[in-house]
């Protein structure tokens, strides 16, 4: 008899790799023809984030009320509306949920009056409710409106602010290359070990090589395993005998944490020196003459000198619930066949308990930095005063947090949106342009590229908006901190804007002259 290869199998191996590497060789086409297109997309997408947080200082109002009103407007005509419209007609076709009865088919109750009453009841108290906020809650909402005035004043004069996120990107980039280096040093510490294999085991000559046998790449005979002609000494694996490899695991575990806690030092960083940058702005007595000439290195370096160590406590306390959360993952996915609800119950309160934890930790880390980058006290000190500050003002939190979501939302939309629609029309075709030279390029799949320029347009949004936010932030602690500290008087005279002033009723007292 003679001994056939089988061949099936190879060739299915040989045609996916040749369909990979087609579709790798198009997607480097394509980006290599359309790259200079997405770099265009991307400096339009910062250049509409830019030129959005400027408008804020004279729209922000009039934006402010719009999107409070459209969500109120949708909430009555697109809720309240159409569930009145849906129950009269299933009111007067008799549709009562005694004639459908009990039955897990949930898509049945929406054809029965109750379910669209039930539905119309509570639009209608939420949106009494949102309209009774909107009538208490004016004042705080018009002082929402002018802090975020107030922090488009100060990004205008404070441009640099902007690119910030840039230095805190850079030093991200370092900590994840230093854990992938460090990383890959601890995998590979072993002695390397290697075997002899056949290059193609479906020869019968390679019968007899069992890929037992140890070898030495160094001084490797193919000749002794003659007649079989792909011997050769192969790598199969790191030594992971003695003290050193059999810790690898725990190695890798501090190498884990310690890059947790150096990403997590980076960001508080960038927080803690826009935070002084924009404080520095606040308590200027007069605008722009007093601001300091390069606010965000002055912060920078104030911050490197005197708040470090602050800044690695608040990050190592983020760090420990972050890796409990991972911990909480990891027992998540090995008892994914566990057949005890409790043991699952328990676990899901634990994970949601940990996440609730860590949002308030970054909250209260975030106001913390503020108040280290203002008064220069330490973290625990710091944090209390914060959060004190905070609660007595817990009104003026929410409303300013819920507003300031709204306008970025709507920014991070808009920019997001509107680069991603322009992209469509232009790689797909749709924008023809007589010019070769500025038209269209020639693409496999013209997804990608618009794939590419809507992710890049959503990170720069992100860090322009990241900026704006704690800018408000800031301006908002350094606004309640006036508020208590100083009282309009020739002594305490008010640092806020005139527009504060004037909403609160409130104003300075000139000197008495002679």
């Amino acid at each position: 008899s003679v001994w056939h290869p089988p061949l099936q199998g190879g060739r299915e191996q040989i045609v996916k790799s040749l369909n990979a590497k087609d579709i790798g060789m198009k997607i480097f086409e394509d980006f290599a023809s359309s790259w200079y297109w997405i770099l265009i997309g991307l400096l339009i997408a910062m250049a509409l984030s830019l030129l959005f947080l400027l408008l804020l200082r004279l729209v922000a109002g009039v934006l402010v009320w719009v999107l409070i009103l459209g969500v109120l407007a949708v909430t009555a005509y697109g809720g309240i509306y159409h569930c009145w419209r849906e129950y009269s007609t299933l009111r007067a076709a008799g549709a009562t949920i005694s004639n459908v009865g009990f039955t897990t088919n949930l898509s049945v109750y929406s054809n029965v009056q109750e379910t669209w009453l039930a539905a119309l009841i509570i639009l209608a108290v939420v949106e009494g409710v949102l309209l009774l906020l909107l009538i208490f809650l004016r004042k705080r909402i018009l002082i929402a409106i002018a802090l975020i005035q107030e922090s488009s004043r100060a990004i205008g004069y404070m441009m640099s602010t902007l690119f910030y996120p840039l230095v805190t990107f850079l030093l991200l980039l370092i900590c994840v290359a230093y854990w992938a280096m460090t990383a890959l040093y601890l995998a590979t510490s072993g002695t390397p070990l290697y075997r002899v294999t056949s290059g193609n085991s479906s020869d019968p000559r390679c019968f007899g090589i069992s890929g037992n046998d140890t070898c030495n790449p160094m001084t490797f005979n193919a000749s002794r395993y003659l007649p079989c002609p792909a011997a050769g000494c192969t790598f199969y694996k790191y030594n992971d005998e003695g003290l050193y490899q059999r810790n690898l695991f725990n190695l890798q575990l501090y190498n884990v944490v310690g890059l947790l806690w150096a990403a997590n030092f980076a960001l508080a960083l960038g927080q803690c020196v826009l935070a002084g940058a924009f404080a520095s702005y606040y308590w200027a007595r007069d605008k722009p003459r007093d601001i300091p000439a390069c606010a965000v290195g002055s912060a920078f370096l104030r911050t490197l000198r005197y708040h470090t160590g602050s800044l690695a406590f608040g990050a190592l306390i983020l760090t420990i619930v972050q890796l409990i959360r991972i911990l909480l993952e990891y027992l998540d996915h090995k008892l994914k066949g566990a057949q005890n609800p409790f043991t699952r119950c328990l676990l899901c309160c634990l994970k949601c308990c940990f996440w609730c934890l860590e949002k308030f930790i970054k909250f209260l880390n975030r106001n913390a930095y503020i108040m280290i980058a203002i008064y220069g006290k330490n973290f625990c000190t710091s944090a209390k005063n914060a959060f004190k500050l905070l609660m007595r003002n817990i009104l003026r939190v929410v409303v300013l947090d819920k507003v300031t979501d709204l306008l970025l939302l709507f920014g991070k939309l808009l920019v997001v949106g509107g680069v991603g629609v322009l992209g469509f029309f232009f790689f797909s075709g749709q924008i023809k342009i007589s010019d070769p030279r500025f038209s269209s390029p020639s693409l496999n799949y013209y997804w990608l590229p618009i794939l590419t320029v809507v992710v890049g347009a959503y990170l720069i949004a992100q860090g322009f908006f990241s900026v704006y936010s704690m800018c408000v932030d800031t301006l908002f602690l350094c606004f309640l901190e006036d508020l208590e500290r100083n009282d309009g008087s020739v002594e305490k005279p008010y640092y806020m804007s005139t527009s504060l002033m004037k909403i609160l009723n409130k104003k300075n007292k000139k000197a008495e002259t002679k």
